[in-house]
């Protein structure tokens, strides 16, 4: 049963059940799609409503100009708070922020570890030590300067140890 319309189209070779069926199912698929449609719009108006809820165009044009400096206040302030925060990193590179803690006993008589060597170094392995030696005569402090984790003067032994502990974050206080 073909019709000189579908001849005439190009599609004389297709029964017509076959195309009428087609029709039909791409029909029911911009009927699907035009729903979603609906839906969406509806989502958006709602959203819209709220929105401009109590608000007239004065009161948009106030909102958005508020916004407006609001974000020129904080772009203003991003290249301060930069430039505040190297020169924190900065100092904070001279801060000592390292320790390293021996207690040991100096003497083979005195118990109770009361001598202690203690180094305080920066982020670039520099500062000091202080050693106390705590003897029955009394108590001597030394202190030896710490430059890129090693002193020009000779270190004991617990000396050492606490210099390592500094460079390499470990604080325990007791010798190994």
């Amino acid at each position: 049963m073909n019709s000189n319309f579908l001849n005439m189209i190009g599609l004389g070779g297709i029964d017509a059940g076959y195309l009428l069926l087609g029709l039909l199912i791409i029909c029911v698929l911009l009927l699907i799609l035009v729903i979603v449609a609906f839906v969406q719009i509806g989502s958006f108006k709602k959203k819209y409503k709220k929105f401009m809820l109590g608000k007239d165009g004065a009161n948009l044009e106030k909102d958005i100009m508020t916004l407006y400096e609001d974000n020129k206040y904080i772009k203003l302030n991003v290249s301060q708070n930069r430039d505040d925060i190297k020169a924190l990193f900065k100092k904070h590179e001279s801060v000592y922020q390292k320790l390293g803690l021996v207690k040991y006993d100096a003497f083979k008589e005195m118990g109770g570890k009361l001598s202690f060597a203690l180094v305080l170094l920066d982020e670039n392995n520099n500062g000091f030590l202080i050693n106390s030696v705590h003897s029955s005569d009394g108590c001597y402090s030394y202190t030896k300067r710490i430059k890129d984790g090693d002193s020009e003067i000779a270190l004991s032994n617990e000396e050492k140890v606490a210099v390592e502990r500094a460079v390499n974050g470990n604080t325990s206080s007791d010798t190994e």
